[in-house]
């Protein structure tokens, strides 16, 4: 895993990941959350449902973009501040979600970036948003002293 700090990002920088989601993902994600609307577990529920089936949880597929903040853009160390979040359409068992993240603006005075993003299903936006976080900071200098 590569970390990048406030110096080394510029808008325009983009990183993204892709995960599929498994029935298992979803169980785990409803008994982790506490969210076990039935429109998630229950398939007979579903299906008179506007989604006509079962729908994984938003949060689920939102939770792909910390993944790549946290793993790749700008990595390991960097602290969520804030994310908006509009979900566009829904993400159903099996689907392949891709997280994308863009760098939009850089405030290296006050160390906060500024970053777009999306998820999408097969080329289809899912949700779209936007995050304020901070980048990891740099370790001090080693002093020289034994």
């Amino acid at each position: 895993m590569t970390t990048h700090h406030i110096d080394q990002l510029h808008p325009g920088m983009s990183a993204c990941t892709s995960k599929t989601v498994t029935e298992a993902d979803i169980i785990l994600f409803a008994g982790i959350s506490t969210d076990v609307n039935p429109a998630h577990l229950d398939e007979e529920y579903a299906k008179g449902t506007m989604f006509g089936g079962r729908i994984a949880h938003g949060m689920l597929s939102a939770g792909f973009i910390s993944a790549v903040l946290a793993n790749k853009l700008p990595g390991p160390g960097t602290i969520y501040l804030s994310q908006t979040l509009k979900f566009k359409a829904p993400v159903r068992p099996g689907d392949t979600v891709t997280a994308t993240v863009t760098v939009r603006e850089v405030n290296v005075a006050k160390n906060r970036v500024t970053l777009d993003t999306v998820c999408t299903v097969a080329g289809k936006t899912v949700i779209e948003g936007e995050c304020l976080m901070m980048p990891p900071v740099r370790a001090a200098a080693a002093s020289g002293t034994a």
